[in-house]
């Protein structure tokens, strides 16, 4: 094993289900599922399950009752999961701060092919047909010759 693997290892803590339900208070069964689902990062091995102590910490994170500040923080907490928005909202403000969101993955002043916008978008939301559109629509980017540029004087919400 390198160095740095037997490094990663060991100063890396690891939890059963078992362990890591009696730490949370929680079902031990409740445990296996979320790991089984992907939900908690874990690694199988044999018939047991080891969770690294940080996908612990990004589990609790991610499932804090902690609430969004803002309008925009809430909207991206509601439909975005995984990073990937499950759907675009109808009312104009939530799904403006949504394309935002996918927008901020484009460099501003930066000429992106057709092919490379959609991948982009992709990346967040499936209909990148109706993503770029609405970029043009919006006022995000500029078209000219199917070249796309995210726009330098585009200000972002709050």
């Amino acid at each position: 094993m390198s160095d740095y693997i037997e490094g990663a290892v060991r100063a890396t803590a690891f939890f059963t289900t078992a362990e890591l339900a009696d730490k949370l208070k929680m079902n031990v069964q409740v445990i296996t599922r979320k790991v089984q689902a992907g939900e908690i990062k874990a690694y199988k091995i044999g018939k047991d399950w080891r969770i690294p102590e940080e996908a612990v910490h990004e589990w609790l994170e991610r499932h804090s009752n902690q609430r969004p500040r803002g309008e925009k923080q809430k909207v991206i907490a509601n439909f975005v999961k995984d990073d990937k928005i499950e759907a675009l909202p109808v009312k104009q403000s939530r799904r403006k701060f949504l394309l935002e969101y996918i927008l901020a993955a484009f460099e501003p002043n930066r000429t992106y092919t057709e092919e490379e916008v959609n991948k982009i978008i992709s990346r967040y939301h499936d209909d990148f047909c109706t993503v770029r559109r609405e970029f043009i629509t919006e006022k995000m980017m500029d078209r000219a010759d199917g070249k796309y540029r995210r726009r330098t004087g585009y200000k972002f919400s709050d």
